[in-house]
């Protein structure tokens, strides 16, 4: 076990979002692609060259998917679009959206937020409540492009977060963020069909919140770790393995990549934070990273669009 002797965490791109959330490494375009929520765009970097761009949204993004095509799923606050990146990305153009589905139209309380795709073509992502009550009236979704939303029989929580699935596909993990506790489950994708959730692994660091997860080759989960300055790598039993401190306080989501697949990227929040920790945290809301020593990242499973 690693965790007094991980290397921190340093800085990669001085993105400053305003809600940094939703990291993802793209092995095709050797490019990271995250998005800033409250200022509404997307953001991509890749490390060979240093180049940085973003893009404009329509509305505020929860997190995004690759697609075997080439394309991305956008989920945005209240609707899934396929984006054109690779014709945004060769020019000046603003990135072409085609409307797929709508979420929650009737609710005016909530929005989506953390998804990741699964390994068999489909995307789950949830819905949170936005007031300030943070009730537990968000769902979680399978999309396809078969079947379209789907919810998925999970318990209704206020922030979803941590989804990602098991190197075979078959676990899916998620957490509420206002429970100290990542949980998981059985998980059948083509019938969109979960088991009985039972509890993967608990949140250890008073103050601090499980958000966005990624998976390892070695079936090891990744959290970022908001209010704790840190991500954790657990176990497939759910014991602590490492922990890489981040130099800001709310880390919001992590990925694995690079040429070696070998580096974690962290994105980051200044989302709440009052100015006096703002000024002692200004790269709040850029991205990190922190070498890992060896290879151990799973290209990012991809969703088939219609």
């Amino acid at each position: 076990m690693d965790i007094a002797g991980s290397t921190p965490a340093r800085l990669t791109v001085a993105s400053h979002c305003a809600h940094g959330e939703g990291v993802l490494w793209c092995e095709r375009r050797q490019a990271l692609l995250w998005v800033d929520i409250d200022g509404s765009r997307l953001w991509l970097h890749v490390p060979t060259d240093g180049a940085t761009r973003s893009w404009a949204l329509p509305d505020r993004p929860g997190c995004i998917g690759l697609a075997g095509s080439g394309e991305l799923l956008l989920v945005l606050a209240k609707a899934l679009y396929r984006a054109n990146l690779d014709a945004a990305a060769a020019g000046d153009a603003p990135l072409a959206l085609v409307h797929l589905a709508d979420v929650e139209p009737h609710e005016g309380r909530t929005r989506s937020n953390d998804g990741r795709a699964d390994r068999h073509g489909n995307f789950v992502f949830g819905t949170m409540d936005e007031s300030e009550d943070k009730s537990a009236i968000g769902a979680f979704y399978q999309y396809s492009a078969r079947h379209g939303l789907r919810m998925l029989d999970l318990p209704r929580a206020a922030i979803p977060n941590s989804i990602c699935f098991s190197p075979d596909g078959r676990t899916l993990y998620w957490c509420d963020s206002l429970q100290p506790r990542i949980l998981c489950c059985d998980y059948e994708p083509g019938a969109a069909r979960v088991g009985a959730s039972r509890e993967f692994a608990r949140v250890d660091l008073p103050g601090a919140a499980a958000d966005g997860s990624t998976i390892d080759t070695e079936g090891c989960l990744w959290n970022a770790q908001w209010g704790g300055s840190r991500v954790v790598r657990y176990r497939p039993d759910g014991g602590v393995d490492r922990i890489v401190p981040v130099p800001v306080p709310q880390p919001s989501c992590c990925a694995i990549g690079g040429a070696g697949l070998d580096t974690l990227f962290v994105i980051t929040s200044p989302q709440g934070m009052d100015a006096a920790s703002r000024a002692q945290a200004p790269e709040s809301g850029s991205l990190f990273e922190a070498p890992l020593g060896r290879a151990l990242g799973l290209p990012e499973a991809r969703v088939v669009l219609p």
